[in-house]
């Protein structure tokens, strides 16, 4: 699965953040109502970032045939969502974090109301963002978008990793949580990408949605394993929280080795699913390869 004269992964990479990051500046200008909230808000969103899910949005609407000018939204929107749930999950009464992305996290940065009230705009600007848009498929955007956000979806998830603290859930328990915290976006930003391009009918959506299931689990787990390997400075976050708050984890139920056997399983379920997308889905084969060998 390998498209000749292709740009490179680090290419397509470069062109996905510049034009997402582009669409998010633009978000914002110097008439501001509460200047102070919107400082903290581009401090959760614009400072540093990997912009992976834009990148799954682009790719996989790409690899269907969408224009990227038709994915500038639905990319931008999946971000605000993550970066929302980011400020959140840092705070005090959840993870109680004070770096993310290198940087002082926005409750340390601002203080903690101000976190809270930066985190509740920029969930309702990513459906502000996504419902501007002219697209006939936009129900079923937002549907994808909200549904993963939700009870249903990332805010489920981080339930049911704040009740797992210091408890022993088995393998499978882990795995449904994960599916909802980090699973449910990852798998929202490669299906928005696709409805772009197709119906929800078409048999892609489901190719996609399954390679977004496996690499969304062995993100986590890779994620469980630099938390153990890493280091705070290449990390950009504190290393070795997980173990310091007694979260269970998947090196911690597995060991090391077998926690990242579990990762490369999964990333040829991944690329398995995607025969159905032909050479075009060359691109998210490789980034799902550099999921799991990145270092940060």
């Amino acid at each position: 699965m390998v498209a000749t004269n292709a740009p490179s992964l680090t290419a397509l990479r470069q062109a996905s953040n510049a034009r997402v990051d582009a669409t998010l500046n633009a978000l914002f200008n110097d008439h501001a109502v509460v200047p102070r909230l919107d400082n903290a808000m581009r401090h959760g969103l614009l400072v540093g970032g990997k912009r992976l899910r834009p990148l799954l949005v682009y790719l996989a609407g790409q690899a269907l045939g969408a224009r990227e000018e038709d994915l500038d939204a639905p990319a931008a929107a999946i971000e605000l969502i993550h970066a929302y749930s980011l400020i959140h999950d840092d705070l005090p009464a959840m993870d109680d974090d004070d770096l993310r992305r290198g940087q002082p996290t926005v409750h340390i940065a601002y203080d903690e109301a101000t976190a809270i009230l930066a985190g509740d705009a920029l969930q309702t600007l990513a459906f502000d963002v996504l419902a501007r848009t002219a697209h006939p498929r936009l129900g079923s955007l937002i549907t994808t978008l909200t549904t993963a956000s939700g009870r249903e979806g990332m805010v489920a998830g981080q339930a049911l990793d704040l009740a797992a603290i210091g408890g022993h859930p088995d393998v499978d328990a882990l795995a449904h949580m994960h599916a909802h915290k980090t699973g449910a976006l990852i798998v929202a930003a490669v299906r928005m990408g696709g409805l772009v391009a197709v119906d929800e009918s078409d048999p892609r959506i489901n190719a996609l949605t399954r390679y977004a299931r496996a690499i969304g689990l062995a993100f986590q787990i890779h994620d469980d394993v630099l938390d153990v390997t890493g280091d705070t400075m290449t990390l950009g976050k504190t290393s070795g929280a997980d173990a310091a708050r007694a979260k269970p984890t998947y090196p911690s139920l597995l060991g090391l080795e077998g926690a990242q056997q579990k990762a490369r399983t999964l990333i040829d379920e991944a690329i398995a699913a995607l025969a159905p997308l032909g050479e075009q889905a060359a691109p998210l084969a490789e980034l799902a390869h550099y999921m799991i060998e990145r270092d940060h």
